[in-house]
């Protein structure tokens, strides 16, 4: 019997396991044939502190330092900018407000996107201690840690059943049997599913589809010191991507758990919110793809034991802040199971338990 058998190889399951190595044997399925193979690798990926509800916000004020620091750090900057149109200016004031971005003038706002389009742009905030975030470093950072403490990852690993046994659980995948101690379940999209299978009470995670597009710049044109752009209410957002743009329409559309696609309607809506910010005509999609953000009801993840179901732990509704995230949340987890002080203050860890829903 291994100890923990976490269930889910996105960046969730894989900080998981990197934290639970070093305190037992680890052992982490994944369905696909390869890790982080849906929303973490469809991921925009950037670090924005502000970004989220409180209790998120204080995942990534957590989570910060490990970004920087560790392994060399993950990070490189990349500063944020807002923009609203005439119309759009109380909306645009609030959302600036709650970012902490601070109001420029369009010459300005124009030195950070060459691309906009002055008479449609009414408005414009940015701030500069943003950041891009290298994604495959920090799961392949974050993989040698769990392999080098000796815990074991198997792909094409598609959970079917599990059962109790004994004092802990039987899990079949992939065709074999792992007996376990505790069961993590970092499935993101996937996680009620799991719950269910285990007999425990789903939490009303929600998947929600996210679109993607890459398009061409016009020849010349080198965006890779330009802002990461979003459009009023999230509506809409660009960001630079080896000499193209990434631009989504921003898109929450409930799905069942699945292998998204990107909807050909919504994006066309979406780039026909960008196009009218941007002097250049969207000529040339590049490659398009779509995720899925699963939410908790209140948006906040759910981090800890359930209480109705002893062995069986939760690191799942990362929502749209699974990188931003990870290093506290997976902290946080391993301090949970294995009874040892948290780090995070007891609101928080109270915020983050799945004992907050009533069941």
């Amino acid at each position: 019997m291994i100890d923990f058998l976490v269930i889910g190889g996105g960046v969730a399951g894989v900080s998981a396991a990197a934290r639970l190595a070093p305190h037992g044997s680890v052992t982490l399925l994944e369905a696909e044939e390869a890790l982080a193979y849906h929303a973490s690798g469809r991921s925009a990926a950037m670090f924005l502190e502000s970004y989220g509800n409180k209790v998120v916000r204080a995942l990534n004020e957590a989570s910060a330092d490990y970004l920087r620091t560790a392994h060399g750090g993950v990070l490189s900057p990349r500063p944020m900018m807002l923009l609203g149109a005439a119309d759009e200016a109380t909306g645009f004031a609030a959302q600036a407000a709650d970012m902490g971005l601070k109001r420029i003038g369009l010459d300005e706002a124009a030195t950070l996107w060459p691309l906009l389009d002055r008479t449609h742009a009414a408005h414009a905030a940015w701030r500069d201690d943003t950041c891009d975030l290298d994604t495959d470093l920090f799961i392949q950072n974050f993989l040698r840690e769990a392999r080098g403490a000796g815990a074991q990852v198997v792909t094409r690993a598609r959970v079917s059943a599990i059962a109790r046994d004994g004092s802990g659980w039987r899990v079949t995948a992939g065709g074999a049997t792992h007996v376990a101690r505790h069961i993590v379940n970092a499935a993101g999209a996937w996680a009620d599913t799991v719950a269910r299978m285990a007999g425990v009470t789903p939490l009303g995670i929600q998947p929600f589809r996210r679109s993607m597009a890459r398009i061409a710049l016009p020849e010349g044109m080198n965006p890779a010191n330009w802002a990461f752009v979003d459009g009023v209410g999230d509506n809409w957002y660009a960001k630079p991507d080896a000499g193209a743009l990434i631009v989504s329409p921003g898109e929450e559309d409930p799905m069942d758990p699945q292998d998204a696609w990107a909807d050909d309607m919504i994006l066309a809506e979406g780039l026909a919110r960008y196009q009218e910010f941007s002097t250049a005509p969207v000529a040339r999609m590049l490659a398009n793809w779509a995720g899925l953000r699963s939410f908790a009801p209140d948006r906040a993840l759910v981090i800890g034991p359930d209480a109705a179901a002893p062995g069986f732990l939760w690191l799942a509704g990362q929502g749209g802040y699974g990188f931003q995230t990870a290093a506290a949340a997976s902290a946080l987890l391993a301090q949970l199971a294995t009874g040892t002080p948290t780090t995070l203050d007891a609101t928080t860890v109270a915020a983050l338990s799945p004992a907050r829903f009533a069941r």
